[in-house]
């Protein structure tokens, strides 16, 4: 049961190494006389500085967590040779509450310091992957984990093997008080719950299992090759699943059908063995759901949130009811366009071209700070504290990971890596992002105890997008002129219609994949395109051409081939929208409300959580206020162009 964790992690200034300077080199080297610099006088490609000449003000600081890369090696050192010590409750949890309780303290030691140990391994790889040494730490971290992990294996079927009657006593006892929601989470997969030796089996089959998905991966970035596309420059790029969004993004349109065409050409010349393996996925699903004696694939996968199927089916119906929005918005699009019929692959670049606007770190961090003014003062100054301060490693350098990330633990600081360039505007909504992230780590670390800090999936994404929601409306309200405004308009509707909407359709598609497989229904490649077809058909409307190639993509979406998670960016989306607009027009009850939301970690199931912080996921209402939200802001976009 321990959490042993490879994800999470801290810091970026390399302590193991000489510090760095107080100041980058641009990269330049000197020259000596006038000659000699207007010889050297072409422009020169932009070079990432190393790691190593980042200013340490631009880094994250990682000693909450560990001093040194000398003092995690001796904590890790520590931490391997508590593995020992289960063997000691091995056989002995069900003989009093005093033992059990005993067993889940050290437990929930060792958990901690391995979240610890992690999340330091991992950060100090990501600010710089070229690192040998930081690869070996996250390496050795990652061999302990699992070593613990295997120590550790027999806590939860040795917790279920104690009988109803006496572990009823238990949880009365007041030694179990504190770890009480612990084990009655863990006895809610009772039902679920084989035999040991069926236990067993399952598991030796997990290898097995995931091989479906690995197929799908390697075909997908390895064997897959798409040949390379003009840009609207005349340069050749070349076509792979990182460029096609980029390439559709042209605003030159054969560039974007060029680009749709040959990469789904590839999809089409290996469409039986993609389909092959999506069955294989699903049936996969199926076959462990009956196992578990589960109703269905679906309830198996909600099970673990305590979700009823009523939040996935009302989500799909809500945003069915509101399809003739959707619709409107693509007519929109096509007309602002100046184009005769839109497709799919007209859908990303944006109506309006960003103007170039050059915000500093310090600028983005003062933006997003007064749009969060509705937080209060005490949310607004933790969070200039950090964003200020070191808890963000700001900049790219050479080897560091691209993207961003927020990586909150129990005992570091909330850490954000950002890859921050000061003319890019989605950078600003990025922090803000990675920012709520932070802060819900940081209110959870605060308030709970370490068993109950650590927030679901199925929550995460509320904190982030609620941010994102109010630096949106911040910006439109200083918004220069009407063209700015539409400018971010154009970029809210696009974020909910890939969200709430795509999520949506990707989600239904899941439940129509895995109700034909669970009813005998072979998953042929017709089969899939055929049920794929319908969908676009209703969820792009009868003025849109679909492409025939556009139903290869029920074969290329990664969240397909590990079913039934999409559904989460959707009610994710629509809670923020929900608590966004109950915050801002509310008083200090409704802000109350969802600090204690923040707070909560995971002392609550996710739906309850969301319920105390006033909006019910089982009722339609929250997709319908998000719904109604994006309706609103198509005609206003209408209205502007």
């Amino acid at each position: 049961m321990a959490k042993t964790r490879g994800s999470r992690g801290g810091k970026g200034g390399r302590l193991s190494q000489a510090p760095a300077g107080g100041r980058r080199r641009s990269g330049a080297t000197a020259q000596s006389g006038g000659l000699a610099k207007a010889r050297s006088a072409k422009p020169r490609a932009k070079r990432l500085p190393p790691r190593s000449d980042v200013s340490l003000t631009d880094t994250w600081d990682l000693s909450r967590l560990f001093v040194s890369d000398e003092a995690w090696s001796k904590a890790l050192a520590r931490f391997q040779r508590r593995a020992k010590d289960y063997a000691d409750f091995c056989g002995q949890l069900g003989k009093s509450a005093e033992k059990l309780a005993e067993c889940l303290k050290f437990d929930s030691q060792v958990s901690r310091q391995a979240e610890r140990l992690g999340t330091y391994a991992f950060l100090r790889s990501a600010e710089d992957q070229s690192n040998a040494d930081a690869q070996r730490m996250l390496g050795c971290y990652q061999h302990a984990a699992r070593l613990m992990a295997e120590a550790s294996s027999f806590l939860r079927p040795e917790i279920l093997a104690i009988p109803e009657v006496r572990m009823k006593q238990f949880l009365a006892a007041p030694a179990i008080k504190h770890y009480r929601l612990i084990l009655e989470r863990c006895l809610r997969f009772r039902p679920h719950t084989l035999s040991n030796r069926e236990e067993e089996l399952l598991a030796m089959q997990s290898e097995m299992a995931e091989a479906t998905s690995h197929v799908f991966r390697q075909l997908l970035d390895v064997d897959m090759k798409f040949g390379t596309v003009a840009n609207e420059k005349g340069e050749a790029i070349e076509l792979t699943n990182a460029t096609f969004s980029q390439l559709l993004n042209s605003p030159d349109r054969q560039v974007r059908q060029r680009t749709f065409q040959q990469y789904y050409q590839e999809f089409q010349e290996h469409q039986h063995t993609l389909a092959a393996t999506l069955s294989g996925s699903v049936q996969k699903d199926v076959f462990y759901a009956r196992a578990r004696g589960h109703s269905s694939s679906l309830a198996a996968a909600l099970f673990p949130d305590n979700v009823p199927q009523s939040v996935y089916d009302n989500l799909i119906a809500s945003v069915r009811r509101n399809l003739p929005t959707l619709h409107r918005y693509y007519d929109v699009r096509r007309r602002k366009m100046g184009l005769r019929q839109i497709h799919q692959y007209d859908t990303y670049v944006p109506i309006l071209t960003e103007r170039e606007r050059r915000r500093t770190w310090d600028q983005a961090v003062q933006v997003i700070l007064q749009s969060l003014e509705p937080l209060g003062s005490e949310y607004c100054g933790v969070l200039e504290t950090g964003l200020r301060g070191r808890w963000c490693d700001r900049y790219p350098n050479q080897g560091k990971q691209s993207g961003a990330f927020s990586c909150g633990s129990y005992d570091g600081d909330p850490y954000i890596l950002m890859n921050y360039q000061p003319m890019v505007m989605q950078h600003v909504f990025t922090l803000t992002h990675e920012a709520g992230h932070s802060m819900h780590s940081y209110y959870s670390a605060r308030s709970q105890p370490f068993e109950y800090y650590d927030y679901t999936i199925f929550v995460a994404e509320v904190a982030s997008t609620f941010n994102e929601r109010l630096l949106s409306r911040h910006l439109m309200n200083q918004a220069r002129d009407d063209q700015e405004r539409a400018y971010l308009i154009n970029r809210d509707l696009d974020d909910m219609r890939g969200t709430i909407w795509r999520q949506t359709m990707f989600a239904e598609f899941e439940k129509i994949s895995h109700e034909m497989v669970e009813n005998g229904e072979p998953l042929t490649v017709e089969a899939i395109k055929a049920a794929y077809r319908s969908l676009l058909e209703a969820y792009f409307g009868k003025e849109f051409v679909l492409d025939p190639e556009l139903s290869l993509e029920s074969l290329r979406i990664p969240h397909f081939y590990r079913a039934f998670y999409v559904y989460k960016y959707a009610t994710g989306m629509s809670a923020a929208i929900a608590l966004s607009q109950r915050v801002l027009e509310g008083g200090p009850e409704q802000l109350a409300d969802y600090l204690r939301f923040l707070s909560g970690g995971c002392s609550q199931f996710p739906l309850d959580l969301l319920r105390g912080a006033g909006v019910d996921m089982n009722q339609p209402g929250p997709i319908d206020t998000a719904l109604a939200h994006f309706e609103h802001l198509v005609a206003e976009l209408d209205e502007l162009l």
